[in-house]
């Protein structure tokens, strides 16, 4: 795979069908949470906000959504109907985005690294 060094270039580098999915999750994400940075890392899309919040990539088959382990856990009950991995979520191409559940990990993982941030701004005080 080519190295991109913005989002809409790594989602047009994809077919159609896949480009949709991976725009909807763009979209969702940047309505979700707009205070947060974009950048490529890992050759992968990523939100930034007091750190990594997310990475999603495209597959033959799925889009990959990297979320943390942290949120794989909080959500495993969620998760039983995807294929998870320590720090993955497989979201298959031929389904609809799970908008809902996104909406809550993004949630959670927005809340978890101000939590973080707070939480060493305060130890250096």
């Amino acid at each position: 795979m080519n190295e991109h060094n913005d989002i809409k270039a790594y989602i047009n580098s994809f077919p159609p069908q896949t480009q949709v999915a991976l725009d909807e999750l763009y979209s969702l994400i940047k309505q979700l949470v707009p205070q947060a940075s974009e950048k490529m890392s890992y050759q992968m899309p990523t939100f930034f906000l007091y750190g990594n919040l997310f990475h999603f990539a495209a597959y033959k088959d799925y889009i990959g959504f990297y979320p943390s382990p942290s949120a794989i856990s909080a959500f495993e009950e969620l998760l039983l109907d995807f294929k998870t991995s320590k720090g993955s979520i497989h979201i298959p191409l031929n389904r609809p985005l799970p908008k809902a559940l996104i909406e809550k990990i993004v949630s959670f993982r927005v809340n978890e690294n101000i939590q973080k941030h707070q939480n060493k701004t305060h130890k250096s005080d």
